[in-house]
């Protein structure tokens, strides 16, 4: 079975699903048929029962015949197309008339059937139908009447009757399977064509796509799929080639740097001050190039992985004034407003490492680009089924065109505007990937020079699932 086309499993398993059908309904019209044919048969002997009563006298308890003549009839003397046999027994089962027709031979009394029972039996090698019926006088049992019928003509109609249906089911199969196949090699054809054109995709030609058939039918919703599919897997291939070339990029760039810088320094002797700005700036560039190593490593080892996720009960307000304590130094220096605004305590059932990075990246973006004397404020509240955290400052804002691209690795918005604001371009992107795996509801709006605001919603029921 499993070695056959697709197109034979389908025309055989329709076969196999049509010949029972055809089984059950053939097998009906055979039993009706000899239901109506026994039927008749036992109709008759009935009859014959009746008629034959009526031919016989009692006399002392002796059966005899009315009229010897009629009973030397034609159809009691030869054997015609279907004929009738009787005989008489008395009340020792011991004959006392039978039909001239059975000539030497005798009708069987079967003592483990019923009276009135009609049941098949055979005299000589001819199948007949028999009745034994008892003879009473004043409730008193004096003997049997015994009619049997042939069944010769019976047999042969449903012997030919089975014949003919077998070599018609065999046909009707037959043919049925050779429609069938046809039928199913016209109904695969249009998946014969997608195998195909899907054969022709490689890495290197992901914009072929599968025609569309005309009919709206499940291989119409089947090439609407697998295009789909082909233009999520050219979009992932797309951002993957993208961000393997801006990842070297912003590799080689601090490198570059580093390169270049000591190799100006090695030309000619320097004094210490100089040595000391030149290798402070080289140090500077390598932890730039470690924080954007540890980034990427973040990603990677969080992508759609939720094998990774550590759930436990994590104290919010506390997660956040650590974060805030951590970028002390920097709020500082440029003199930032500071403010943290907690109702209540609020505790989440989630991954603290991820629920720190993603902190840690939003309150960092907020205070990097917020000027000096700014403002940033974070403010934590319950509402119902949820915790919400806002983070907001008074920065140099997101340009509208850009809100959506910030989430892209190693985009920077404004960063011709403003170079001295140095950054990876992977916080955000951190943060949407973290927020998208622990179902953390993320918003973002921002207006240029006037500032931003994330806010974030714990979901309780939505968390970790």
């Amino acid at each position: 079975m499993s070695q056959l086309s697709f197109k034979n499993r389908i025309a055989l398993n329709y076969i196999i699903t049509t010949a029972l059908l055809i089984l059950v309904v053939f097998s009906f019209i055979y039993f009706i048929v000899k239901y109506s044919v026994y039927s008749h048969t036992d109709q008759s002997i009935k009859i014959e029962i009746q008629n034959h009563l009526k031919e016989i006298k009692i006399e002392n308890e002796k059966i005899t015949l009315i009229d010897k003549e009629e009973w030397n009839e034609r159809e009691h003397n030869t054997v015609d197309v279907n004929p009738v046999f009787v005989q008489f027994l008395d009340y020792n089962k011991k004959i006392t008339e039978k039909s001239p027709n059975l000539k030497t031979k005798v009708l069987i009394f079967n003592n483990s059937v019923e009276d009135f029972e009609l049941f098949d039996t055979k005299i000589g090698n001819h199948s007949i139908r028999q009745i034994q019926v008892p003879i009473n006088v004043q409730a008193k049992k004096i003997g049997y009447v015994m009619v049997a019928m042939s069944l010769s003509d019976s047999i042969l109609v449903l012997r030919n009757l089975l014949e003919t249906l077998i070599f018609s089911f065999l046909f009707i199969l037959i043919l049925l399977f050779f429609i069938a196949r046809f039928f199913a090699g016209r109904s695969i054809k249009p998946i014969n064509e997608i195998t195909n054109i899907s054969g022709m995709i490689t890495k290197d030609n992901l914009k072929v796509r599968i025609p569309l058939p005309k009919k709206r039918d499940e291989l119409h919703k089947l090439s609407e799929t697998i295009n789909s599919l082909l233009n999520r897997i050219e979009d992932a291939i797309e951002r993957e080639k993208q961000f393997t070339s801006d990842a070297s990029h912003e590799l080689r760039t601090p490198l570059t740097v580093i390169k270049g810088t000591l190799e100006v320094l090695i030309r000619k002797p320097r004094d210490n001050k100089e040595y000391e700005e030149k290798i402070t700036y080289c140090i500077n560039e390598v932890d730039h190039l470690n924080m954007l190593v540890d980034q990427l490593l973040l990603l990677a080892r969080f992508e759609n992985q939720k094998q990774n996720i550590l759930p436990e009960s994590v104290y919010l307000n506390a997660l956040i004034l650590d974060v805030i304590t951590l970028n002390s130094e920097k709020i500082n220096s440029k003199k930032i407003n500071m403010k943290f605004d907690a109702e209540e305590d609020c505790y989440i059932n989630c991954d603290n490492y991820l629920v720190v990075t993603i902190m840690r990246n939003i309150i960092s973006n907020a205070l990097k680009y917020t000027n000096s004397g700014g403002e940033v404020s974070v403010s934590l509240s319950k509402q119902p089924g949820k915790t919400v955290c806002k983070i907001s400052d008074n920065g140099i804002g997101i340009a509208k065109e850009d809100i959506e691209a910030v989430f892209n690795p190693f985009f920077r918005s404004n960063s011709s505007v403003h170079p001295e604001i140095k950054g990876t371009g992977l916080g955000l992107s951190i943060v949407k990937r973290f927020t998208e795996l622990l179902h953390i509801t993320f918003q973002i709006e921002s207006k240029m020079n006037q500032g931003t605001v994330v806010v974030l919603e714990f979901n309780e029921e939505k968390l970790l699932k």
